[in-house]
């Protein structure tokens, strides 16, 4: 009978304790692919929804500016309300809001938008993505979950508060 070489002992047993993490986390990944984590509903962030104010907050004919939910709360002459996407339908490039002309103007290629979203100068292919917007007891919120795309400004995008009893 061959004594037990003590070198080769260890050397298995390296190999089975590799072998067997080496299943663990195969296993572990399967399961991960095959059971994904829920999102945790993100509060006050893009792509949840988010209390813009008061509707008595924001004077007709504004664009108010909300970078952590990436998008501009315009109030029109009428009194609506419409939340216009900050991204550029050309390139994707953050658009702001210029006060002095009255348009959102690109950076990156000089595409202008009027006040509604829509192209007043290309390259940009179509409208600003618009947010659904809700008006709750005079307070304004906008769910940034989904942006709708538009191809022009057409009324029943825009949302506005109901009359005071």
């Amino acid at each position: 009978m061959k004594p037990e070489n003590p070198r080769r002992r260890f050397f298995t047993r390296i190999w089975l304790t590799l072998g067997a993490l080496a299943l663990f986390e195969m296993i572990g990944v399967i399961v991960a692919y095959l059971y994904p984590r829920k999102p945790r509903a993100k509060t006050g962030g893009f792509g949840s929804r988010i209390v813009a104010g008061a509707v008595d907050g924001f004077e007709p004919n504004s664009v108010t500016a909300f970078p952590r939910g990436h998008f501009y709360l315009v109030r029109l002459d009428d009194g609506g309300f419409l939340a216009l996407s900050r991204k550029c339908t050309h390139l994707g490039c953050t658009v702001p809001w210029n006060a002095d002309e009255k348009k959102f103007i690109c950076p990156c290629h000089s595409s202008a938008f009027d006040i509604r979203g829509d192209v007043i100068r290309p390259p940009a292919p179509r409208a600003l993505n618009r947010f659904a917007v809700n008006i709750e007891n005079r307070m304004v919120s906008v769910d940034t979950a989904k942006a709708y795309k538009r191809t022009g400004f057409r009324l029943e995008q825009v949302t506005y508060p109901k009359k005071p009893l």
